[in-house]
């Protein structure tokens, strides 16, 4: 073990007590007792209960150096710096695995420790369960091959058991191409139309958190993996239970979808964009936001709404009310969240780009007066598309409703005051600009209301 870089720890561990006995409401002091420095993981700060050494020389506890490795900030294997160090962590050959020296030494010296001050209410430190090595995955993955269901279903429910014990399971299980087995499963029940065994495929893609670069690489070699997830997502109902398999099928299909080709996203059927609606609603139903899916439904909806007649069928299945929806949902205070907001004013922009799409936002009462409610309120993205899609709706209101109507409706829900306040307001010239492309398009019947300061249209005449 390299003592030296455990010298930047000294004054921190140095502070770490435990207590001897537990919590008293006495108010007299307790005794304490020191925990020695180099039992204390650098990362979590407290004892460590299965140390390994990096090829940096610095010693973790193993399950916090593999959340540490499984973070989102460390996709590209590449890449991957000790914590401590920052030095680059080179990966074994052959299972793509950060490499790890279990530190018996130490784990001994701790338990020792831990069972001698045990009277000072210091708990034991059993001896841990061998890391799920590659062989024995290898001999799982054997099975997913069989042609018996009933083997095949037990070898996935033991893949998804281990998924869900550890952190380094999770990696071993990528490393030893679990991902590829198991989406092979997948694109067998797609072309078999049968769902069996599939809510274990989906949990199991889904809790391994398969990098980018794997997923790029499963839809290099199988063609018909992102039409079986599309499929998969058809298939599935939601139930507002985060470990359901829609939510697994939505959140595996936000992955895919941008290494999808254009050919793969334009053939994407209008049941396909049923489902997703029925997932946007699921979402909010009975005051269970499920905001992780309801974003990663809303970010597939963007990616593959300009795709060949991808937004007349996304119009079509009801998404427009919906995300007005959503948005009101917001405004109530039932939940906040900037990001869904720029999804889903991202998404009502394209949507009314086309007469259909404007026709189905203005036949909302409320459509008009939410999105001009987010103008300011929420980011400068949200700004923008708010503007542009006022734009889209003022500009072409006449295919289809009433224009004297509809440039009236912005004055009363306050659209128009908005549009001003974006002036004058700090922000981007481009959105300063499509304001008062707006406000010239129409000053002369807006410059006459009380709600609208006469100085601002003054200073921006048609």
């Amino acid at each position: 073990m390299n003592q030296t870089h455990l010298l930047c720890f000294d004054a921190m561990a140095a502070h770490i007590k435990i207590n001897e006995s537990p919590p008293s409401t006495s108010s007299s002091s307790q005794p304490q007792v020191e925990i020695p420095q180099f039992f204390i993981c650098p990362i979590s700060l407290q004892i460590m209960r299965d140390p390994v050494t990096l090829i940096s020389g610095i010693t973790y506890d193993r399950d916090s150096i593999d959340q540490w490795l499984s973070s989102p900030n460390n996709k590209d294997p590449k890449t991957i710096l000790c914590p401590v160090t920052k030095q680059a962590l080179p990966m074994d050959s052959d299972d793509l695995m950060i490499i790890m020296t279990p530190n018996h030494t130490l784990r001994r010296l701790i338990q020792s420790w831990c069972i001698a001050n045990a009277s000072n209410g210091v708990d034991p430190i059993p001896t841990p369960k061998p890391p799920l090595s590659k062989p024995a995955l290898l001999s799982i993955l054997q099975n997913l091959s069989s042609s018996c269901l009933e083997s095949r279903v037990k070898s996935l429910n033991t893949l998804e058991m281990l998924a869900r014990e550890n952190e380094g399971n999770k990696r071993c299980m990528v490393g030893a191409g679990v991902a590829a087995s198991v989406a092979s499963i997948v694109i067998e029940c797609y072309n078999g139309d049968s769902i069996d065994g599939l809510e274990h495929a989906l949990n199991i893609l889904y809790l391994i958190k398969v990098p980018f670069y794997e997923f790029n690489h499963l839809m290099a070699e199988n063609v018909d993996f992102f039409d079986s997830i599309a499929w998969a997502v058809q298939k599935t109902s939601y139930n507002c239970n985060k470990e359901s398999r829609a939510h697994h099928a939505v959140l595996i299909m936000k992955s895919v979808i941008e290494f999808a080709s254009s050919a793969q996203l334009e053939r994407l059927k209008q049941e396909f964009f049923e489902s997703l609606k029925r997932v946007l609603r699921e979402c909010l139903r009975d005051q269970t936001y499920d905001i992780v899916t309801l974003k990663a439904a809303l970010q597939v909806l963007l990616e593959s709404c300009g795709y060949g007649q991808n937004r007349v069928k996304i119009i079509k299945v009801g998404v427009v009310h919906d995300l007005i929806e959503i948005e009101l949902s917001q405004l109530s205070g039932k939940f906040s969240d900037k990001r869904t907001s720029e999804l889903t004013l991202g998404l009502l922009e394209k949507l009314c780009g086309c007469a259909e799409g404007r026709a189905e936002f203005m036949a909302h009462a409320a459509g008009v007066a939410v999105v001009s409610k987010r103008i300011l309120r929420v980011s400068p993205m949200v700004n923008d598309l708010a503007v542009r899609i006022l734009s889209w709706v003022c500009r072409f209101s006449g295919d289809g409703h009433d224009h004297d109507e509809v440039v009236q409706e912005m004055v009363r829900v306050g659209a128009v005051s908005k549009l001003c306040m974006i002036l004058e307001a700090e922000g981007a010239a481009s959105v300063k600009e499509k304001a008062r492309e707006v406000i010239r398009l129409h000053s002369d019947v807006w410059s006459g209301s009380p709600c609208v300061s006469s100085y601002l249209l003054t200073r921006y005449p048609s």
